[in-house]
């Protein structure tokens, strides 16, 4: 053990000391005086002779005494040469007794009650300790580091993993090409970092991966550290937050501190921005510990020298709340977007967590793919588990198409409520409801094709739903197909009018969705006629849900609410038309789906395409309707 271990110790041994000290000599006796009150012998033996004296102990110099009535009181008067004391007390009914004192050594009273908590204080330290150093594996950690005890107070709580310990590597990373490219440089500077100082180039001290959540920003540091063979230190952002000011910055300066002694190497703070917000134009922020935990973060990154092969990764879902000054070049050098996968990324996800499940030969990871548009990694991970756990409820062996399908039904709608009764007809308007959106859709040219519709309930509230898959990765939106989109939303309501002239709640997310797009045509896109290539809208948040903010005046807000609501009525007039042109199909297709409870896109299209039945069952519905 060096000598800074053994200060760091002595420290913690001086500090129990003044608070067993202060407990002794300070706290005790004041909570004592509080429920003890001095009195005169002879106001002692006044309550003697009036019986008011409940209980008496005589000790070596000093009579305490209760009165009766006064249990949580107690007094205490000197003892006198009194040799009448006992008959007093006797005739006076009180319960009395003599304390014969031990006669014990002060040295030993002292050893005692002074030394031997400390004992049993550090002997619990030390086990504690022992546990935390075998966990971490860092023989190195002294004493009160490992998160236990007052020296842990200015000590970093971060995770150390030596060498390849992280388990990861690039291998497995998948669907982030753009992103491991970028980060495979700062593996090479690690493992070469000689071929860069000859020409003089400098690693860029810090890399921020942005990007929604569940796309593997943190898996991507780890697999960095795991591919360069270097220490990987991990911490999250919330760690440095303390109650007591300054010790978010002590920690910040022990981290760096362990960084330099271990060069080179990788560290890793998660969710930066809980320590990295913008301050604000006074030069104080709401809380002053930030403030000062992130002034310190600046500091230590101005000190470090990157050619020493200490790099920064950090993680973060907020970039656009990041201080300027932490993003800057010199800090934060290097901006690695961390994005949702594309098709090609969603099925390389898919093959790589299949790779640890058996599955059939026969699926098809291409139509998985194109069916989990917007899906993060982490959610494409909770599929291939969840069809392993499908597989497993059947009794089958391996993981099978219909499994990974119903899977994505699974993350997106939730269970199937198989014991949930509705009554017949909410089954039919259901049906109905359905085929509508499936109907417009089928009509909207350039409109993706319906993949499957089910009357099924499910456990995130849906009493059923139309799932269309595109066939490509879309990556740009035409003003036309927006408005086809807004009039597949309005399809479902359009058929509740059309068939039973009434409406229900069934519509409620269409209605929402409808509203969001059409407004987004208009303030964002520069799809209205009105407004034209006019910003009226900012989005804040882009990967935490993409919260939107109005960037106009009140009168011109309500220009773009009227727009909005008859955008949307133009949509549903055409949407009406449409049910209105195929309105025997609605009917057949609507029975077949009543019947069947769940249909593919391949027999919804035929029957659109089959010659038009009349069932006259349906005709009388609608008739009674």
């Amino acid at each position: 053990m060096n000598n800074q271990p053994k200060r760091s110790l002595y420290r913690y041994y001086a500090i129990i000391l003044i608070i067993i000290l202060a407990l002794n000599f300070i706290v005790m006796p004041l909570f004592n005086s509080s429920r003890m009150e001095s009195t005169t012998y002879s106001d002692f033996l006044d309550s003697i002779e009036e019986k008011d004296v409940e209980n008496v102990q005589i000790e070596d110099q000093t009579v305490y005494y209760t009165l009766k009535g006064e249990d949580n009181k107690t007094y205490e008067t000197g003892l006198m040469n009194d040799g009448d004391l006992v008959n007093r007390l006797d005739a006076s009914g009180a319960n009395f007794t003599q304390v014969i004192p031990t006669q014990i050594n002060p040295f030993v009273y002292y050893l005692l009650t002074l030394f031997l908590p400390i004992f049993i204080f550090w002997w619990f330290g030390r086990r504690m300790f022992k546990k935390i150093q075998s966990k971490t594996g860092n023989e190195s950690m002294s004493f009160g580091q490992g998160g236990f005890g007052f020296g842990n107070l200015g000590k970093s709580n971060v995770k150390v993993y030596e060498g390849k310990k992280t388990g990861k590597t690039f291998h497995d990373v998948a669907g982030q090409e753009e992103a491991k490219e970028n980060l495979k440089e700062i593996v090479d500077f690690l493992n070469n970092p000689k071929k860069y100082k000859e020409i003089g180039a400098q690693m860029p001290k810090g890399a921020l991966l942005v990007g929604p959540p569940g796309t593997g920003k943190t898996l991507l540091a780890k697999a960095v550290a795991g591919e360069a063979g270097v220490p990987f230190f991990s911490i999250s952002g919330s760690e440095f937050v303390e109650m007591f000011v300054g010790r978010g910055a002590a920690k910040v300066r022990d981290l760096f501190k362990q960084a330099r002694e271990k060069a080179p190497c990788i560290v890793f703070i998660d969710e930066i921005d809980t320590i990295g917000k913008k301050r604000d134009g006074a030069g104080l922020s709401g809380n002053d510990e930030r403030e000062q935990t992130l002034n310190q973060l600046l500091a230590e990154m101005d000190g470090f020298d990157g050619s020493k092969g200490v790099v920064l990764l950090a993680a973060t879902n907020r970039p656009e709340s990041l201080d300027p000054a932490l993003t800057r070049p010199g800090r934060f050098d290097r901006r690695i977007p961390v994005e949702l996968p594309d098709l090609a990324g969603r099925e390389a996800i898919l093959r790589l967590h299949a790779k640890d499940v058996k599955c059939s030969p026969e699926i098809d990871f291409n139509v998985i793919a194109r069916a989990s548009a917007g899906a993060s990694g982490a959610d494409l991970a909770n599929m291939v588990n969840e069809a392993a756990l499908l597989a497993v409820r059947d009794r089958r062996k391996m993981v099978v198409q219909r499994d990974l399908e119903e899977a994505i039904e699974i993350v997106i709608a939730g269970e199937q409520k198989k014991g949930t009764a509705i009554s017949n007809k909410e089954r039919m308007i259901v049906s109905y409801h359905e085929i509508g959106h499936a109907l417009v859709a089928a009509k909207c040219q350039n409109s993706a094709p319906v993949h499957k519709i089910t009357i099924i309930p499910r456990t995130k509230g849906a009493l059923g739903y139309t799932m269309q898959v595109e066939q490509n990765e879309q990556y740009l939106v035409s003003k036309e197909d927006a408005y086809h989109r807004l009039m597949i939303y309005t399809g479902g309501r359009c058929a509740e009018e059309l068939i039973f002239n009434s409406i229900t709640t069934g519509a409620s997310n269409d209605i929402e969705q409808a509203t969001k797009l059409a407004r987004a045509m208009i303030t964002r896109y520069g799809m209205s006629d009105n407004f034209g290539m006019m910003a009226l809208e900012t989005v804040n948040n882009a990967y935490l849900g993409g919260d939107t903010s109005l960037q106009c005046s009140n009168e011109t807000a309500t220009k773009i609410d009227e727009e909005v609501a008859t955008l949307i009525k133009k949509a549903h007039d055409e949407a009406y038309q449409i049910l209105l042109d195929n309105k025997m199909k609605l009917h057949e297709l609507a029975k077949y789906l009543y019947e069947k409870e769940t249909i593919t896109g391949e027999q919804f299209m035929y029957i659109l395409n089959k010659p038009v039945e009349i069932p006259t069952s349906l005709n009388n519905t609608e008739t009674n309707a």
